[in-house]
């Protein structure tokens, strides 16, 4: 039996948890206890989440655990000593340590990242290779594997983390199964680009949401500058300083996302040929849409329709 121990703190997210999911239905599915659960935290009893849930824990004790996974929190949070130095003990003690979403500032300040691959929630991943810069951070991937350390994006990529620990111990038809009774993707194509890319245009001023609201409504439009600007009643110039300033993105950028999210949803969501799907976005022609794809996604166009059409048929 596979002891998996989840390291908790007061204020952790609950989401944190989804992860259990998995390994709970590969006991039922394998008709077997593979996998006991346990509940880490400094001193034991019970801890609150970030709602204010209780949960019951056990005291920190012998690190040899299969797996220690670490909860993420709503914002950032640091290990104190104690939570950094258990971390630091299961590293050699354990085959793998993981965390789950903002955990990820756990391994890190307690050195386990260093020169290390990773990934955190975007949003917060600037921040991480900011105070950490010896992290090899890849921002855009679900989760990362770098040897027995095991990091994953946002709350619930914690459960995509979590199918890949069960296919690596039990295999591909078992995590494919877990997927299917949890009514959720096996392998999730592409990163959190896909996600976050309209999330972090969040401009302050009308003159820019109106350029944006244009860019969004317009795609098959060349929209260059001097179109987002008079949109935007600004000059070329000011437009651009001021888009910068906002969105942290130049319009180029911005509009490649844009045009990305929507060519996504419709290799996803439905039969167009790829050469209608890029001219209906605005990338003009199937071979810019495809670099425009592999610089964002990792993956061409055909293979995100072919993941969608597979995770339809589970």
């Amino acid at each position: 039996m596979q002891q998996i121990g989840f390291l908790l703190y007061p204020g952790f997210q609950i989401m944190s948890l989804a992860a259990v999911s998995a390994f709970e239905f590969a006991n039922l599915e394998l008709e077997e206890k593979v996998y006991e659960i346990r509940y880490l935290s400094e001193n034991g009893g019970p801890i609150a989440n970030s709602l204010g849930m209780m949960m019951e824990t056990e005291a920190f004790g012998d690190p040899e655990l299969d797996t220690l996974i670490v909860a993420g929190a709503p914002g950032i949070r640091l290990p104190n000593a104690a939570e950094a130095d258990f971390i630091r003990a299961a590293l050699p003690a354990a085959r793998r340590l993981a965390s789950i979403c903002t955990g990820a500032f756990f391994l890190a300040e307690a050195g386990i990242l260093d020169g290390r691959r990773a990934t955190t929630h975007w949003y917060v991943s600037r921040e991480l290779q900011s105070r950490y810069p010896k992290i090899k951070m890849e921002e855009d991937r679900i989760f990362i594997i770098d040897g027995s350390i095991w990091t994953s994006a946002g709350m619930t990529a914690g459960l995509d983390l979590a199918l890949a620990m069960v296919e690596k111990d039990h295999g591909f038809e078992v995590a494919r199964a877990v997927s299917r009774k949890l009514v959720v993707y096996h392998r999730r194509a592409g990163g959190q680009s896909q996600f976050s890319a309209l999330l972090e245009l969040e401009p302050k001023s009308d003159r820019i949401q109106k350029a944006l609201a244009h860019a969004r409504s317009n795609l098959k439009s060349a929209l260059s500058v001097e179109e987002l600007a008079e949109a935007a009643h600004l000059s070329p110039r000011q437009f651009s300083r001021a888009f910068r300033a906002e969105t942290g993105q130049s319009p180029a950028k911005a509009v490649e996302n844009l045009r990305l999210e929507a060519a996504r949803l419709m290799m996803e969501q439905g039969r167009h040929p790829i050469d209608i799907v890029a001219r209906e976005t605005g990338f003009a022609d199937r071979e810019r849409m495809r670099r425009a794809f592999l610089r964002a996604f990792g993956q061409p166009p055909q293979a995100i329709r072919r993941a969608a059409v597979q995770e339809q048929q589970i």
